[in-house]
């Protein structure tokens, strides 16, 4: 596995932070984890998305009812991928170990692999916020250019334009490409260094893919009065649904005016300490929206998400407060956008300004 270092804490600024989150937990006398909210949201989430389908597979009804039903079915993947899988795969749903596991596993209704995210997000992303080479989320995608350091081709200039279209193929392409990625994690060693098998990992790898197409393509088929094209639309929309919805909030926090997109020097060291490199990379945005909020799970609180990620998302907005005051009485940056609509013209002006050769390290021009 490649490796960055950051330098050491130059000052107080990450153990003042701490100190005054933990204070917050004494004081209030809860636990940094789940509580009943966060049991409350995963019935919710899994409900939105399995409620439809058991309509599907037990109910008559009119064939243009799939896409409604197929629609709903796609935010409640998204929920549940933002809201439950999300919090349990980084250990913060539950004191307990086997209720992170267990929920963490939701991964697999959705068609994703919870190893693949484990290291995927956990590992580099939470760890190399924005670094190119690194974060695997500012990697080159399709026909986008995420990173100021990448090569520019001619069509980039276009990309703010067609950027949301393929936002909608997010989860569809997940299904396939985490052949590829974990193959990548074999190679590198990263499988055998968390305490797998390659074999194991590829194995179980396909075994949940192929179950999970079983079940959510396989049971409406057999059961269902729907026809197997109408089956396929439903499958589609409802993946373009949580396509466009999980990918666009994951952009607002680093594919922004405001995330820095910094990298190491020739030594391979981060000329910052860890706690405000995530500070520089990292924006909130909409921290008012409590539906907004709620339905995305707490990912409106980004920094505190990347500054404390074993805390559950349920208590990001009570500490937000405490995380901005401290960065501003050490002199640091607490980026953020007050409305979601904020956030997204910033993402659509940084994607705009990747496809100009200004913010161009490297430029080709064989396209």
């Amino acid at each position: 596995m490649k490796t960055l270092k950051f330098v050491k804490d130059r000052g107080q600024f990450t153990a003042t932070l701490r100190k005054n989150v933990n204070d917050y937990f004494k004081e209030k006398g809860v636990s940094t984890k789940g509580n009943f909210k966060m049991v409350l949201k995963s019935i919710a989430m899994l409900s939105i998305y399995f409620a439809p389908f058991i309509l599907m597979l037990t109910l008559p009804m009119s064939d243009w009812l799939i896409f409604p039903l197929s629609i709903v079915m796609g935010i409640g993947m998204a929920g549940i991928g933002m809201g439950v899988m999300h919090d349990a795969a980084h250990g913060s749903f539950s004191k307990k170990g086997s209720l992170n596991k267990l929920f963490s596993s939701t991964m697999y209704f959705i068609g994703g692999n919870t190893f693949n995210w484990k290291v995927q997000h956990n590992i580099l992303h939470h760890t190399y916020t924005n670094i190119e080479g690194f974060d695997e989320d500012i990697e080159p995608k399709a026909a986008l250019r995420l990173s100021k350091h990448l090569p520019l081709k001619k069509m980039h200039r276009f990309q703010h334009v067609y950027a949301f279209f393929l936002y909608f193929l997010m989860t569809i392409s997940r299904t396939t490409n985490e052949f590829g990625q974990l193959i990548k994690y074999n190679k590198a060693g990263i499988t055998k260094q968390l305490g797998s098998t390659p074999r194991r990992e590829m194995i179980k790898l396909i075994l949940t893919k192929a179950g999970y197409l079983l079940v959510i393509i396989g049971m409406p088929l057999i059961f269902s009065d729907f026809n197997w094209w109408l089956i396929l639309i439903g499958f589609l929309i409802m993946h373009f649904t949580a396509g466009i919805f999980m990918t666009t909030v994951f952009q607002m926090a680093h594919l922004v005016e405001e995330a820095e997109q910094p990298l190491p020097d020739t030594e391979g060291l981060i000329n910052n300490e860890w706690t405000i490199h995530e500070l520089e990379t990292t924006v909130n945005f909409g921290r008012k929206s409590h539906v907004f909020g709620w339905m995305i799970g707490g990912l409106n609180f980004q920094i505190e998400h990347h500054l404390f990620p074993n805390i559950c998302h349920v208590h990001y907005k009570a500490i937000s407060p405490i995380v901005e005051r401290t960065a501003k009485e050490f002199g640091l940056r607490y980026n953020h956008n007050s409305t979601f609509f904020t956030a997204i013209g910033s993402h659509i002006r940084m994607l705009k300004a990747l496809g100009k050769p200004e913010a161009c390290l490297i430029k080709i021009n064989n396209q």
